[in-house]
């Protein structure tokens, strides 16, 4: 009886698509004394960044940008001023690959007071001047959509 041919080893599943998720948000501004100040939230990681998150059902990205700014800061009288930049990062959450498009707006705000969301995890709010505010933000792109924010605030 001939040797049993071993058996074929299988190929490895393809690796998933990564899930696909669309987030909108804010960097916020005030002027004090001519000079503008921005507004950091630290979330819960002790990051810290601008405020977003996902849109909601059929919610365009300036209208979710502008709830989540107002939900996650307790701002009331943010106004949109222009869109700023959309960027894209990949990670892994609970083992899961994501891939995040977040579209960001250039907002204006015309108090100072701020109520963080500490049931969305958000620790803490800030308002900085920009020199500062580049090196609080925690991440690269980020710091990227700060600096394009500058540049449209302080354009003459």
């Amino acid at each position: 009886m001939p040797p049993t041919p071993a058996p074929r080893p299988r190929p490895a599943p393809a690796p998933a698509e990564p899930a696909r998720e669309t987030s909108a948000g804010g960097v916020v501004f005030r002027l004090e004394g001519g000079q503008p100040r921005y507004l950091l939230i630290r979330d819960s990681y002790r990051n810290w960044g601008f405020p977003k998150g996902h849109l909601e059902g059929e919610e365009g990205a300036e209208t979710a940008a502008l709830r989540e700014v107002r939900e996650e800061t307790g701002l009331a009288d943010v106004t949109v001023e222009a869109p700023i930049d959309t960027i894209e990062w990949s990670f892994r959450f609970r083992g899961k690959r994501i891939h995040k498009v977040c579209h960001f707006y250039l907002m204006q705000a015309t108090s100072a007071r701020t109520r963080p969301q500490r049931a969305e995890g958000i620790t803490a709010c800030r308002w900085v001047p920009f020199d500062d505010a580049v090196r609080m933000v925690s991440y690269a792109n980020a710091r990227d959509v700060l600096r394009r924010a500058h540049a449209a605030v302080t354009a003459p």
